[in-house]
Order: structure tokens, then sequence, then C-alpha cells
């Protein structure tokens, strides 16, 4: 059984708000951590893991780790800055859409302008312990930088296709422990599986079963690394009431049963992170 690793991000502070440096970090996980995460990278090359896929980070390479996602640092080389901050002070442009960006390469005059953001909350962070204007300093250094980012993002697909798998996504993120059936999310929506299929093809290139199937199986993945569950109490929690139904199932998606893709988020030594298979079909 996996586990349970502590947390070695600094966790937001009194405000709402925190910051660290990649340097203050111990190597562990992978983990959920509960709270927002935004890393920049400043110096040095290397990976991060985030849902069990290898980000590639480089000076200027902004990551924005979301609350519950699979988060696995190792050390290797980099320096970066990091601001951790509560869900409820994302801001109005930064709904919680697992479909918003969460990576980009700055460059120029965008990438000074948030070097010289974490710099400042870094410092605030550290002079600045309570008081509700500095709590309101910090938080709206923190909206600032949010814009600035939004400004960098290429909004998302436009019309009512957009609109529809948006809805479906807010949707299957709350519904999915309790159904994987497109037609229970076609019906709370009050539309037909047709256009959720279609919505789901436009946006991503896969049906809406396949977009269930695969948010299900990230959540299992996630549980299996990060949890003390076991993987009866994973194919439970995600509506499976036999193991062996589960089990068939995390086979078909990951290409491995549940007990050797443990056993690889155990192993200190592995070369790799398995990433989710996606079945053509």
């Amino acid at each position: 059984m996996t586990a349970v690793t502590t947390p070695s991000l600094t966790p937001p502070g009194w405000a709402g708000v925190g910051t660290c440096t990649l340097g203050e970090v111990q190597p562990v996980g992978p983990w959920r951590p509960a709270f927002h995460a935004l890393m920049l990278t400043t110096a040095g090359h290397g990976t991060v893991e985030v849902d069990f896929e290898t980000r590639s980070c480089r000076p200027g390479t902004l990551l924005w780790i979301r609350p519950g996602q699979a988060l696995r640092i190792v050390p290797n080389g980099l320096a970066a800055a990091i601001v951790t901050f509560e869900t409820r002070l994302a801001g109005q442009h930064w709904p919680e859409q697992p479909e918003m960006p969460s990576h980009w390469q700055l460059e120029g005059e965008d990438e000074d302008a948030v070097i010289s953001e974490f710099a400042q909350l870094a410092v605030d962070c550290e002079r600045h312990r309570s008081g509700p204007i500095a709590a309101d300093l910090l938080r709206h250094q923190l909206a600032v930088l949010l814009l600035r980012i939004a400004l960098l993002t290429r909004p998302g697909l436009a019309g009512a296709e957009g609109r529809t798998f948006a809805r479906f996504r807010r949707r299957l993120e709350s519904g999915h422990p309790r159904s994987r059936r497109v037609e229970d999310y076609a019906e709370e929506m009050g539309c037909s599986v047709r256009t959720l299929t279609r919505a789901s093809l436009a946006v991503t290139g896969r049906t809406a079963k396949q977009v269930v199937d695969d948010r299900v199986a990230l959540e299992a993945r996630r549980l299996l690394a990060c949890s003390t569950l076991s993987v009866a109490e994973v194919g439970r929690h995600l509506g499976f009431p036999e193991p062996t139904n589960f089990g068939r199932f995390f086979h078909r998606e990951v290409g491995m049963s549940p007990g050797q893709f443990r056993l690889e988020m155990a192993s200190n030594g592995r070369a790799h992170i398995p990433a989710q298979r996606r079945p053509a079909d």
C-alpha cells in the first residue's frame, strides 16, 4: 500500500497567499495539494510531473498546478519561484474548468512582468504577517499576477459547442464518482448525447464517453498513487462495486492493472510515470 507523503509546498498563509522557492521543497510525491500553485522556472532545465505527465521546464516556463492534481517534484537542477493560493482567490477570469491552460513559455516583456510580480509577492509575504491592509495588498498583488497570466491566454473554443463542453466538464468534475453514463449528463443538461459528443469532439477530438472514461481513469490513478485506499476501495469510490469490473476498466484505460500501477508509483527508481493510453476508438 502506498504511503501518504507529506506535502512540501508552502501552503497559502494567513491571507490566503503563500510563497516559497523550489530549493525549499523536499523531494516528495506524488501528492495532491489542496490549493493552487504557480511555479515559475528562473534557472536550469528539468521536469515536473503533473497528473502523470512530464512537463519540461526551462527559464521562463510557468506551470499552474490546480487543487487535487497529482504532483511530483524532484529537484533536478531547476530553480523556481512558487506562489500558492486558495481557490477562492482564483478570480472571475479563471473559473474551475479542467480545460483551462496550465503551461506557458514566457519571453520578453511578459516574462519580465511575471518575474516582477512573483518577486514582489515573495517580498511582501515575508514583510507582512498580519493586518487587513496587508492582507488586501497580498490578494491584490495575486490578482494582478493572475490578470497578467490571463492576458497571455488565448480564449477557449467559442460558440455553442465550446459552451456546451464547458458545462459538460463542470458537471463531470462533480459527477464522475456517481455516473459514467453520458446519458445521465445529457439529461442533467437538457440536451442529447449526440450534442455532448459533437461538442466533445470539437474541443478535444474525443467522444463524450471517452471524455468521461478519461476523467474516471485519471481520478483512479490519482487515488492509487496518492492515497492509502485499497484497490477495491478506489473502485467503490468511483462507482465500481465489483473489484474485477474496476480492474478491467483500469487495464483498458491505462494499460496495466491497478496493482501494477500502484507498484510503479511506489518505485523510487522508475524511469517514468506511465501516461494514460489513448485508444483510437
